[in-house]
């Protein structure tokens, strides 16, 4: 795998030395209906599909299960140890080995990596925990920061697709999942979390692909995030035979 060299020094991975399909991240706050979305799109995606599930859904007996397990030894939901910037970098060492075993797959037909949550959720989520512990942090700089290290490591996805919906709607939902009360401070992290997502979105409007769900059932949400996937890989395709 080649590398360049960053202004300070440092090697990073040259996204464009690696052949992979069209990798793709769906990102959201808590009980926007990510997963579901990826699960029910499955179907209307095909075999050219492969999808990578979140880091919190990983086995037990796995090296990510154990870290996880690890990490939520405290029952926190946001995996909050008390050592977010160790979390930080244990976090994305996890999705910087998911990068390693998945981005040189070369199955025939293989045209798309659809992952449930990606570097995009360490910098937001991340940023707005040591944010909230360390309160002179200043979050947005630091969420864009974390994602520059990441690319010391492995390239970005190629798009991510933010879904938005109403925030207490998603929160509501995401208690309903849990049997659980979030906290009021719980609830204003994840209201930090979304203006950080926009933050992020703003920043690389190239990249994200916003997808409002407002209203929609599950099944027309996968049917949107389906359509969006397909024109993506429409396009990467083109592309390529251009190039």
């Amino acid at each position: 795998m080649n590398t360049t060299t960053t202004a300070g020094g440092l090697s990073r991975i040259d996204a464009s030395a690696v052949i992979a399909p069209l990798w793709v991240t769906v990102e959201g706050i808590n009980g926007v209906g990510k997963t579901t979305a990826i699960k029910a799109a499955a179907p209307l995606l095909g075999p050219g599909y492969l999808r990578l599930g979140e880091l919190t859904d990983q086995h037990p007996d796995t090296l990510p299960g154990q870290l996880i397990r690890t990490l939520s030894a405290a029952d926190d939901i946001y995996l909050r140890t008390g050592h977010p910037i160790a979390e930080t970098l244990a976090l994305l060492a996890l999705k910087t080995r998911e990068y390693e075993r998945y981005a040189q797959l070369r199955a025939p037909g293989l045209d798309l990596v659809l992952e449930d949550r990606g570097v995009d959720t360490i910098a937001a989520y991340q940023a707005a925990i040591i944010e909230q512990a360390e309160p002179h942090v200043d979050a947005p700089v630091l969420a864009s920061q974390i994602l520059r290290q990441s690319e010391l490591f492995r390239p970005p996805p190629d798009y991510t697709i933010l879904l938005l919906d109403d925030r207490d709607t998603c929160l509501n939902r995401f208690e309903q999942r849990l049997s659980i009360t979030l906290t009021r401070r719980d609830r204003q992290l994840v209201d930090r979390i979304e203006q950080l997502y926009q933050a992020l979105a703003a920043s690389e409007p190239e990249r994200y692909i916003p997808l409002t769900v407002t209203g929609l059932t599950a099944n027309q949400s996968a049917h949107r995030l389906a359509a969006v996937c397909r024109e993506l890989i429409a396009a990467d395709t083109g592309a390529d035979h251009g190039a």
